[in-house]
């Protein structure tokens, strides 16, 4: 009887110890792949913001520069939005902006742009978009050009007459049969560059709020 008593409580020892040990490996077998996954999040977040706002021109972290601004019609939502404040030996050289085009054909249209501290688009990218297949998915940029006209341009340049399709007087060209999706996206960087401007001096002023990389 004691020997029985002594085996079973050997095995439920045994038992526990591979239990804890169990734990323990799935425990670190999750860190590690959080970990991994949180990398290769903040590596695609880069790498996206890196086609509007060029590596070459910052040297602080820009993925841990976010901050978030609050509502604005002018950013396309109700909800908040992103901003990225990039810097160059400490002075801030220029911002990153998510916002919306609330009138695209097949739904809002999810944006990121770039904007130099003199106010020029460095570059726009669609992060989102339902458009139609073939027809009005042209603006994005696996599938063309088209987003790439906004290169160069500001609130000064062209002036405000010239911030529509060339349908409507504008400068901006389109694909015939699919004018509502460009327009959508050229009133929505339109809006977003007139929200920079008007906020210049407090983005242009965040303190540093990353860890330097």
């Amino acid at each position: 009887m004691r020997g029985a008593r002594k085996n079973a409580l050997r095995n439920a020892v045994v038992m526990s110890l591979f239990a804890l040990a169990g734990t323990a490996l799935l425990a670190g077998t999750y860190r590690a792949a959080h970990h991994t996954i949180a990398q290769n999040q903040e590596a695609e977040e880069l790498q996206l913001l890196n086609q509007v706002m060029p590596a070459r021109l910052y040297d602080n972290n820009l993925v841990e520069s976010r901050i978030t601004l609050p509502p604005d019609p002018r950013l396309g939502s109700k909800q908040p939005a992103n901003a990225w404040i990039a810097r160059r030996h400490g002075r801030v050289i220029g911002v990153v902006l998510s916002f919306i085009a609330p009138e695209g054909y097949g739904g809002p249209i999810k944006l990121l742009m770039g904007v130099d501290a003199q106010g020029r688009v460095l570059g726009v990218r669609v992060t989102e978009s339902h458009e139609t297949p073939g027809l009005g998915d042209y603006i994005e940029k696996s599938h063309g050009d088209w987003i790439d006209q906004f290169n160069g341009k500001s609130l000064a340049a062209p002036e405000a007459a010239g911030w529509q399709v060339r349908k409507d007087g504008g400068i901006f060209t389109y694909v015939t049969g699919a004018t509502i999706t460009p327009r959508a996206v050229v009133a929505a960087v339109h809006n977003a560059l007139q929200y920079l401007a008007q906020h210049r001096r407090e983005l242009y002023a965040i303190p540093g709020n990353e860890r330097r990389s």
